[in-house]
């Protein structure tokens, strides 16, 4: 995606035999976001050096006084007195992203585990698609959300200045992560008709990878698994399950490929018992790893 650009201001700031070249521009994010606007403004050294500061209108909800770009033009007066003063701290203070940090190892299977029950049928399905990966030569990893720590996402949108999130934990190795894997599937009992709150922490924070990859791009050769558990019976018990995750590959950029849903767990018990099932886990997952 290119947004439209606006120059807005742009001036030269002579200080100590120097000239630094400030600008200010909006980008129209509208389709991203209907409405989105961003305003980015740089500092730009001699010898090429930059610092940058960015704000959106998603930033400012009703309550709030002030807009973004008021506070971007305002930010463009304070450093223009910086310039003259402390130059320094400015390119220290806003260092300029201009893209994805260095991608971890590869990974060709990761599994989200979203069941805090670390013996249930949702770890069983888990270590059915382990296995299937690990019988062809390929890696494997599993990430329990419910053992880390995941601050609840706030809805600031400022991820969609940077491309990460405001809070620092365990979500940026969750991110890494899906950013390595080839395949990735996500396992899920229905708890009260969607997904349990760890699960639900991680597709909320990944909007920051959403946000990474509209500014930035990513891939677009993963895939996706959802392999589910019901305790009741019938296939409408995974229609908020299967919205809920069909939306989050959307947000990762991940094409849908397949699904597991095994209902009637409460009177099942333990989903190894029927026939099949198993076989049809590891059938998914090898196709998959040779997509």
């Amino acid at each position: 995606m290119k947004p439209a650009r606006e120059l807005l201001q742009s001036t030269t700031v002579p200080a100590a035999g120097r000239a630094y070249q400030l600008t200010l521009r909006s980008e129209d994010f509208s389709a991203l976001y209907p409405g989105m606007i961003r305003y980015v403004l740089e500092a730009e050294a001699p010898g090429g050096k930059r610092a940058r500061y960015i704000t959106n209108t998603f930033e400012y909800s009703p309550l709030l006084p002030g807009s973004a770009e008021s506070a971007a033009r305002e930010m463009m007066a304070g450093w223009e007195d910086d310039l003259h003063n402390e130059p320094d701290r400015i390119f220290s203070a806003y260092p300029a992203r201009t893209g994805v940090p260095a991608p971890d190892p590869a990974v060709d299977l990761l599994v989200l585990q979203g069941s805090p029950r670390p013996d249930g049928n949702s770890a069983i399905l888990a270590s059915w698609a382990v296995a299937a990966a690990e019988a062809v030569g390929k890696t494997a990893e599993v990430i329990y959300p419910h053992d880390l720590d995941i601050h609840p996402c706030i809805g600031c949108y400022q991820c969609y200045n940077t491309g990460t999130c405001v809070f620092d934990d365990d979500m940026k190795e969750i991110i890494a992560a899906v950013r390595a894997a080839s395949v990735i599937i996500v396992c899920s009992p229905v708890y009260s008709n969607t997904v349990p709150a760890g699960l639900k922490l991680v597709i909320d924070r990944m909007q920051a990878y959403h946000a990474e990859r509209a500014l930035f791009g990513g891939r677009t050769n993963q895939h996706g698994l959802i392999f589910s558990v019901a305790g009741r019976e019938g296939e409408e018990n995974f229609t908020c399950i299967t919205r809920v995750l069909l939306a989050f590959f959307h947000t990762l950029g991940v094409q849908p490929s397949g699904t597991v849903l095994i209902d009637r767990a409460d009177v099942i018990k333990d989903i190894r018992t029927l026939p099949g099932k198993e076989a049809d886990v590891k059938t998914q997952v090898k196709r998959l790893l040779f997509a």
